[in-house]
Parts: structure tokens; C-alpha cells; sequence
């Protein structure tokens, strides 16, 4: 599975976005997010148009390459702060013209994925390299004794995994869900090892932060306690994007 995404990694730098051939969009804007927009989202329609708002450039990388934020590196401080609001739409000769997502919450696919790194460079002149570090990454493994996730309650719910202030609850959701929300929390790889499959409710909730308390060893020691399933520290890659050029994009 690893080498998989290791090999989807590096064909989405390979499509680079300043090539001529590469996908984009028929219509696009971009424009500096306005103090009353308090929506922070990216979402999908029929026929292949995307919006985002309250964005910032790091969270657009996020989304065009499909990678967690803690892995894009580099560039001036701003691409952390200012937000941008973000319509397009593709060209009715695409594929993605005729794509009808799940919901609109559902991921940009990959050809939109490819039209949104062509606008990134476009607009924001962007330019990144692609590099890859050794570092310790997690496996998320069921552990002695089994899994203690509960079927959910319903099947017709949107499936999520969200954050609270002292704690993690998903409904309907999978595991590879669970895990990419513990990445962002932990800031580092964690691995589906744990063979499990369908969707599943839980809740994990650890106590508020004191002095001197390891909220990471908090949130471990509650995933194993509370849904069976144990998070391992092995050695592993961490494939990164790396920022060498980015400017505030003009007025369309």
C-alpha cells in the first residue's frame, strides 16, 4: 500500500503544472476572502466545479496534491495566513465536466487535482520540488484484545472524524478516515495496519491540557484504552513539498 502512494506521490509531480498540455480550468477566480466570510471549506459539485473559501495557499497545496499540511514546507509566511476564496470550473471537454460527486464534501479527483496545481502556478506563480526524508512514522494496529469500535448507529450520515476540545468522535466513518485525522493532530505519517474494514461510530476523549502534560501520549494511550487499536512507531519515508517560489496573486 505504501509504495502505491509512494507511486501516486511522485506521478502528481511528474504531471507538472507548468506544462502546456497539463489539465485546467475553463474559468476561474481567485480573490482575497472578505471579513465576513466565516465559512472555512472546499467543496464539490456536479459537473466539476470546485469552491473554496477561507482558504490559504498551503491549504489549496493540501488540496491539489493531496497531502497533509504538516508535509508542505517552506515559502514566504503569508501563504500560512492570507485566505482566499476559490470558484472554477472545467472545460465541457473533460471528464471531470460529466463527474458527479457523493456530496459535496467529497475530494477534488485527480484530473481536478491536476487543474488545481495548473491554477496554483498560474495565479500564485507557484513552483514547489518534491523531496523525500527519513523519519519515524506511526502504524495504527488492532491490539491485544481487538477492536472496540461500535457499528454506527446510521449508515445514511455524511461519514466524518472531527476534533473536540478534549477529544476525537466519528460516526460512520472508516479507518483510513481515523487515520488521516490523527496525522494532522500527531504532525506525522500514520499507517492503516490494522486490516479493518466498513464504517464504524467512536468516540475518544483524553483530559484538558495541564502543565506539563504530553498530549500526545494522552491521545495514544486513550485510542488504545477506548477503541482497541494502537498506534507504533516505525521507521519510514515522509515524501514533502517543498516551496521555492510563491506571490500574492493579481485581481482576475
Amino acid at each position: 500500500m505504501r509504495c502505491a502512494l509512494a507511486a501516486a506521490f511522485l506521478v502528481a509531480f511528474a504531471i507538472s503544472a507548468q506544462e502546456a498540455s497539463a489539465p485546467a480550468f475553463e474559468v476561474a477566480s481567485v480573490k482575497p476572502s472578505a471579513e465576513t466570510d466565516h465559512v472555512i471549506g472546499m467543496f464539490t459539485y456536479p459537473g466539476g466545479r470546485v469552491t473554496a473559501t477561507n482558504y490559504t495557499l498551503k491549504m489549496l497545496i493540501h488540496e491539489a496534491w493531496a497531502i497533509e499540511d504538516f508535509r508542505i514546507l517552506g515559502g514566504p509566511n503569508w501563504t500560512d495566513t492570507d485566505r482566499y476564496n476559490l470558484e472554477a470550473k472545467p472545460p465541457a471537454s473533460s471528464p471531470s465536466s460529466k463527474w458527479v460527486p457523493a456530496n459535496f464534501k467529497t475530494p477534488p479527483n485527480p484530473e481536478m487535482r491536476h487543474m488545481l496545481q495548473t491554477l496554483l502556478a498560474d495565479r500564485f506563480r507557484l513552483k514547489t520540488h518534491p523531496e523525500s526524508r527519513k523519519e519515524p512514522v506511526y502504524a495504527l494496529v488492532v491490539a491485544k484484545g481487538g477492536a472496540k469500535l461500535q457499528p454506527p448507529a446510521s449508515t445514511t450520515v455524511q461519514p466524518f472524524v472531527s476534533f473536540l476540545p478534549n477529544g476525537l468522535s466519528g460516526k460512520n466513518a472508516t479507518v483510513d478516515q481515523l487515520v488521516e485525522r490523527l496525522a494532522r493532530n500527531l504532525r506525522r505519517p500514520v499507517l492503516n495496519h490494522t486490516g479493518l474494514q466498513g464504517n464504524y461510530d467512536f468516540r475518544i476523549d483524553y483530559p484538558p491540557d495541564d502543565a506539563g502534560t504530553d498530549r500526545t501520549s494522552l491521545l495514544i494511550r486513550a485510542l488504545q484504552d477506548q477503541t482497541g487499536l494502537k498506534l507504533e512507531t516505525e521507521p519510514g519515508t515522509i515524501d514533502v513539498i517543498v516551496i521555492d517560489h510563491a506571490q500574492k496573486p493579481s485581481a482576475n
